[in-house]
């Protein structure tokens, strides 16, 4: 993997310095190997490790996402990226709720990297994030996909914090660009600033009381009118939750999910993936 495309927003220019004394890394690729797919390619830094894949129910490729480390820590810098290989189907998870730790005068930083190749499918669901109390987190997602048979899914998570600790809105911030482009062309952005300090997180428009929330993005699926509208029935028939679903200008389809438990949004979204 080329160090200098990680660097175009600025985030990777020094790869010294975090809790393991450089940036982290993470190279996955995949091919088909006959009627099979197969990772080709894996490289990781500490504190990654990647489970032994395994095969779906659906014929897709199970990976998981493995970390040594207790949480994201103050100065940590990570890079990800994902080569989805001609005619593969990946699922990739992690290993356990991402806590973002407390952090005293810096922030961490991750650039996830992924692109997919012309006949593939992506589901991307990481485990939902946690951040702590004055914790700061820098978060970037671009995706490149080959065209319209280039299916990607990505969902997810983020809490307003440590509840059980009586923390509601009490980290610094959490920013978060997402950008998908298709055929050299951006479909997508979401450009998340979250600021507590400055925004109040439980008005109208932002949290509205509740403690967790899920975004979902589905690309190259074909959802229609159909789709969406039991979308909103699981929506409007589960208890202690609000949402809605939208249609880009390009077709596909974004869902978002206000809550109170990581795992009823996870259920829901895995419902809403598969209706």
């Amino acid at each position: 993997m080329a160090a200098a495309s990680l660097t175009a927003t600025g985030f990777y220019e020094n790869r010294s310095g975090g809790s393991f004394g450089r940036r982290s890394e993470l190279y996955l690729s995949s091919c088909m190997r006959g009627e099979k797919a197969v990772l080709d390619e894996v490289h990781f830094t500490a504190p990654f490790k990647v489970m032994e894949p395994f095969d779906g129910e659906k014929g897709e490729l199970k990976v998981m996402i493995l970390s040594a480390s207790p949480g994201i820590m103050e100065g940590d810098v990570q890079a990800q990226h994902f080569h989805v290989g001609r005619g593969t189907k990946l699922e990739v998870s992690s290993q356990a709720f991402e806590k973002i730790h407390k952090m005293k005068d810096g922030c961490a930083r991750r650039h996830i990297r992924i692109c997919q190749e012309a006949d593939s499918f992506l589901y991307y669901m990481p485990q939902p994030a946690i951040p702590f109390k004055n914790s700061a987190f820098d978060n970037i997602v671009e995706v490149k996909l080959q065209n319209k048979t280039s299916q990607f899914i990505f969902q997810d998570i983020l809490s307003c914090g440590r509840t059980a600790y009586g923390e509601r809105f009490d980290y610094q911030y959490y920013h978060s660009l997402v950008q998908v482009w298709r055929e050299d062309r951006l479909i997508y952005r979401d450009n998340t600033r979250y600021a507590p300090d400055i925004l109040c997180m439980e008005e109208t428009g932002m949290y509205e009381g509740y403690t967790h929330l899920a975004s979902l993005l589905l690309c190259g699926l074909q959802k229609d009118n159909e789709w969406a509208d039991k979308v909103r029935t699981i929506l409007e028939t589960t208890k202690d939750v609000e949402g809605g679903v939208s249609f880009l200008a390009s077709g596909d389809a974004t869902v978002r999910i206000l809550g109170r438990q990581a795992q009823q949004l996870q259920e829901l979204c895995k419902l809403i993936v598969g209706a």
